[in-house]
């Protein structure tokens, strides 16, 4: 027989005709504020997505943009914030033709739809869905095996019907801004406001000067901080927003106002926009029931990344509702109870036991010392003891009115734990124990997500700390620092990488570059062209053929990645410096003064683009107390101003900072840094070195008395340093040198001598790259082979390094004056 009014053989209704009446309920309230996301909660419910995204087309027609989502944290699956609509996303292509896209993950990986290092796990789903602002896309994801079965699919189909866009600023009657609505410019801060807006904050209509920080300024101070994580573009987020916050009153206690925004994205040339309402909250009924509360702490769930995040949710969503005194929340780990946060955080205000176990920023909790406790998470059921009830002290100073204490279950085990507490008498109703019962389940599925995406972190983290240096080096006369801040965007390996290479003579490499992408094969590239950037630079090329040499390298990996990189050699002795640039930002120097410039250091194409490429050097002159700053774009660049602008703001900040501490100017400039892209920055201070070696050279001419000739060299250099004691073992090293050079090399042969404090070095190089082998052993008969055996005996060390074009063989010695 066949299904009447979309029941099933039972008698039930079919999940497609559930799906219809909740969005028919939904849609009896056009005007919500927070109708889109409760359309695609529909998603999660009916469809069983763990993710369900609503992207609209921009007035320009260029951009997809999303403007609201619910459930999973998007970062997780790659999502973007806008899709170009001429693109090749399967976005762009499901808005296009105007045809649904369901996407495996064999799909995806051939797309490379994700940009997830894992990606490939989960299905997608892209449904065209036309409204009353253009049209766009409905986006939902499913984690399950078999993806999106035929019924999900008919209920992501009524809800993409279901979506038509409101219009984000509500206007009256004409076009005009309505009386209690607002729409605030985001890149200038100029806001219009209606005229009971301008009642509420006591403001006449003609004193307004339009200006955003004229209505901030009438806010109590404490309000402040909530309030600027709405009105600035960079703390604002996708989606709607609702707080309430306090304004001053010319007389009175100040007024509570309830505000209800949405951020609007901008088109091309057009910037971003806050709009929404304004109403006393003193006025309203309050609407909040438990099941309000329950989706208040779901949506909340569904954005908290981390632990932390998790446990401040709870909180928020539970404490002030419950009006309880105290709340903990602690993660299960291996029977041992590790207290993510406390409310209120002062450890005067929880039981004696639980501060003998601060050890760190949180107590662990002391299971031990708790058996009922123990016993609650053992059943895995909400245990709540009113007044009086006999308990032991841990657990019943915590809440001598009333004790709550909620198991926070998920996937078959005890995620965690969560203690409520109040200090009078307090009434359990049935309901509040439904919502207590419903919160655990949320909390401890969202505990156990935020658990794996903390570890998953540190794995990248731990990951990306191994590919740069450990520490850097020591040296003369300068001292650098480093600092590298990974991308919050996501559990995505960043390719920016830095280094500092100490050099042959008292020269040191400076090197800093950015791969493009963030995955793992951009994190491999990057330890490749770091390790490659020391070997050339160790070889002794100058700058420009040791990025030369990079450039090549990275062109015969065969990779569709390419790298930028930035190399400075510094001249610690002379105080010079050269600069090559390979589709990196310059260099900017602060000088003595406290004046700064970027460095017009001419720039060659980034690596892996052009296979002869040229790389120009270019000088920087740099005086003692010269500060040198590389940096990647991760720091300057940002969606609300080019890379000049950020470069000029570098700039400034760079000159406002104290150089004589590094680290601090380093954690100054990283202050804001955008945490969407992994940031690099590396500060050198050239101080001059107190003690400059002493230095002469001697080119070695190929005829009979060439060792005679650098014998009596180095005698004339020793007498006019003031060494003019017995030296015979110097003289010795330098015939046995010259000649193992001159005998079994080609081409030109230089003798260098350095004194500095006492220690002479002598150094011969030649254009064989060929080191010089001790032999094992020598028979009395043999010619030849003793003088390297001599070198070793009569110097205090000894060895070869390459340089460009050959080797050098050097040798010490500790001389007494």
């Amino acid at each position: 027989m066949a299904n009447v009014g979309g029941e099933d053989g039972t008698g039930r209704r079919s999940r497609r005709q559930r799906a219809d009446d909740a969005l028919t309920t939904v849609g009896d309230a056009p005007d919500a504020p927070d109708r889109l996301r409760r359309i695609l909660e529909q998603a999660l419910v009916f469809a069983h997505a763990s993710l369900a995204a609503v992207y609209t087309l921009t007035e320009d027609g260029e951009l997809l943009c999303l403007v609201e989502w619910a459930g999973v944290p998007r970062i997780q699956y790659g999502l973007r914030d806008s899709y170009a609509a001429t693109g090749g996303s399967v976005v762009a292509d499901a808005h296009h033709t105007g045809r649904p896209a369901f996407l495996g993950p064999k799909e995806l990986a051939e797309r490379a739809q994700s940009r997830r290092a894992t990606a490939g796990d989960f299905h997608l789903a892209v449904l065209p869905a036309r409204g009353q602002d253009g049209g766009g896309c409905l986006v939902a994801v499913s984690e399950r095996p078999d993806g999106f079965d035929t019924e999900d699919r008919h209920c992501l189909d009524l809800i993409a019907r279901a979506l038509a866009y409101p219009v984000p600023v509500p206007r009256a009657e004409g076009g005009e801004l309505a009386s209690n609505a607002f729409s605030l410019a985001m890149d200038t801060g100029r806001v219009e406001v209606g005229d009971d807006i301008l009642d509420l904050f006591a403001i006449a209509p003609d004193d307004f000067d339009g200006k955003v920080e004229t209505l901030l300024g009438l806010t109590v101070p404490e309000d402040l901080p909530s309030l600027m994580s709405v009105v600035e573009a960079d703390h604002m987020s996708i989606g709607d927003r609702e707080l309430e916050f306090r304004v001053l009153q010319p007389a009175g206690p100040p007024k509570w106002l309830r505000l209800r925004g949405r951020l609007v994205p901008g088109g091309e040339g057009r910037p971003a926009r806050l709009a929404g309402t304004v109403a006393d909250a003193s006025k309203l009924r309050s609407d909040v029931t438990d099941v309000a509360r329950v989706q208040r702490l779901a949506a909340a769930l569904a954005t908290a990344g981390t632990v932390r995040d998790v446990s401040h949710a709870v909180v928020a969503a539970l404490r002030a509702p419950l009006r309880a005194d105290r709340i903990a929340l602690a993660e299960l780990e291996n029977d041992r109870l590790v207290v993510t946060v406390l409310d209120p955080p002062a450890p005067e205000s929880w039981p004696e036991l639980w501060r003998l176990e601060w050890r760190t920023e949180w107590p662990d909790a002391p299971l031990r010392a708790m058996p009922t406790l123990a016993t609650a998470l053992r059943e895995g059921r909400a245990q709540i003891w009113p007044a009086g009830t006999p308990l032991e002290p841990a657990l019943a100073e915590v809440g001598p009115g009333g004790l709550a204490v909620l198991p926070l279950p998920a996937g078959g085990r005890m995620a965690g734990a969560c203690l409520i507490g109040w200090d009078a008498p307090h009434h359990f109703g049935p309901d509040e124990r439904a919502l207590l019962t419903a919160s655990a389940g949320l909390a401890g599925q969202a505990l156990m997500r935020a658990h794996a995406f903390d570890a998953e972190h540190e794995l990248v983290g731990m990951l990306q700390r191994q590919l740069l240096p450990r520490r850097l080096p020591r040296l003369p006369g300068a001292k650098a620092v480093a600092r590298y801040l990974p991308s919050t965007a996501g559990l995505e390996l960043g390719g920016d990488w830095y280094d500092v290479i100490p050099l042959p003579d008292n020269h040191v490499a400076l090197v800093i570059g950015d791969v493009q992408g963030h995955s793992a094969a951009a994190a491999t590239l990057m330890g490749q062209m770091r390790t490659a950037l020391r070997a050339y630079a160790a070889e002794g090329h100058p700058p420009d053929v040791v990025v030369s040499h990079a450039n090549r390298l990275l062109m015969e990996l065969e990779t569709d990645l390419f790298a930028t990189c930035a190399y400075v050699d510094v001249d610690l002795e002379e105080g010079t410096a050269w600069a090559v640039r390979a589709g990196h930002l310059p260099p900017v120097l602060r000088h003595p003064d406290g004046t700064t410039d970027i460095a017009e250091a001419e720039g060659g194409p980034p690596l892996g683009v052009v296979k002869q490429a040229e790389f120009p050097m270019s000088p920087l002159r740099i005086r003692p107390g010269t500060l040198i700053a590389l940096t990647t774009d991760g720091l300057v660049e940002s969606v609300e101003a080019d890379i000049d602008a950020g470069m000029d703001r570098f700039a400034r900040e760079l000159a406002a900072a104290d150089p004589s501490h590094l680290g601090l100017v380093a954690d100054a400039l990283l202050g804001n840094a955008r945490r969407s892209d992994d940031v690099a920055l590396l500060l050198m201070r050239y101080d001059g070195m107190a003690l400059r070696p002493l230095r002469e050279s001697w080119t070695v001419w190929r005829v009979p008395e060439a060792v005679g000739h650098a014998r009596r060299f180095t005698r004339r250099a020793l007498r006019s340093w003031g060494l003019t004691g017995d030296r015979d073992a110097v003289l010795l090293v330098v015939s046995e040198l010259v000649t193992n050079a001159l005998v079994h090399t080609e081409g030109p042969v230089r003798l260098d001598l350095a004194l500095v404090n006492s220690r002479l070095r002598i150094a011969v190089a030649d254009t064989s790259p060929r080191s010089p082998v001790k032999p094992t052993s020598i028979g009395w008969e043999a010619t030849g082979g003793r003088g390297i055996l001599l070198v070793e005996a009569v110097s205090d060390a000894w060895g070869t390094l390459p340089i460009s074009g050959g080797k050098q063989v050097w040798s010490e010695f500790q001389l007494n004056r």
